[in-house]
C-alpha cells in the first residue's frame, strides 16, 4: 500500500471514532428533569402555605424550598400539574392555589367583577347622555335680560349696593 492510502485509512479510522465518542458524550448528558423552570411553571400556581399572599416560586423561606424540591420530586416520578397541585390542596386546603376552584362561594369571585364592570359601564353611558341633554337644553335656551324677574326684596337690594361700592 503506498502511504497516502495508509494515511486516508488511518484519517477515517480516527474520524469514526472521533463521530462514535461525540456521539456516546453527546447521549451521556442528559439535561436535567425536571428543570427549575417546571418547577417554578407548578410553583407559580400556588401559594405558600406558610406565609401570607406570596406564591410558592417566589417565596424565600426554607419551608417554601422544601415544598419546591417536593415538586421536583413529584415531577421525576411522573406526576402531572394537576396532581401535584391536588396533593398541595389535600396537604394545605385550596388557600394554596392562586386560582380559586370554581365552586361554591367561589363563583362570586368570577361573576362579581364582569357585573360590576357592565354596571359601571351603563352607569357611565346613561351619566353622559344625561350630561349632554343638559348641556342642550341649556345651549337651547337663550337667556336674556327681559327673561330674568325682577327681585324686590330689601335685602338683595342691599347686598348689590354693597357691592356696587368697590
Amino acid at each position: 500500500m503506498t502511504r497516502r492510502k495508509i494515511f486516508s485509512i488511518m484519517f477515517l479510522a480516527l474520524l469514526l471514532v472521533g463521530l462514535v465518542v461525540n456521539v456516546g458524550y453527546a447521549q451521556g448528558q442528559q439535561p436535567d428533569f425536571p428543570s427549575d423552570d417546571d418547577v417554578n411553571a407548578v410553583a407559580q400556581e400556588l401559594y405558600c402555605p406558610v406565609c401570607e399572599n406570596i406564591p410558592l416560586d417566589v417565596c424565600g423561606t426554607q419551608a417554601c424550598a422544601q415544598w419546591r424540591e417536593l415538586i421536583r420530586e413529584k415531577l421525576q416520578e411522573g406526576w402531572t400539574k394537576e396532581q401535584i397541585k391536588q396533593y398541595f390542596v389535600d396537604s394545605y386546603g385550596d388557600r394554596v392555589l392562586a386560582e380559586p376552584p370554581k365552586r361554591g362561594i367561589n363563583w362570586l369571585a368570577y361573576l362579581i367583577p364582569p357585573i360590576l364592570f357592565i354596571v359601571g359601564v351603563f352607569l357611565l353611558y346613561n351619566g353622559f347622555r344625561s350630561w349632554k341633554r343638559k348641556a342642550a337644553v341649556v345651549q337651547s335656551q337663550e337667556i336674556s335680560e327681559e327673561s330674568i324677574p325682577e327681585i324686590d326684596d330689601e335685602y338683595v337690594k342691599r347686598i348689590e349696593e354693597e357691592l356696587n361700592k368697590d
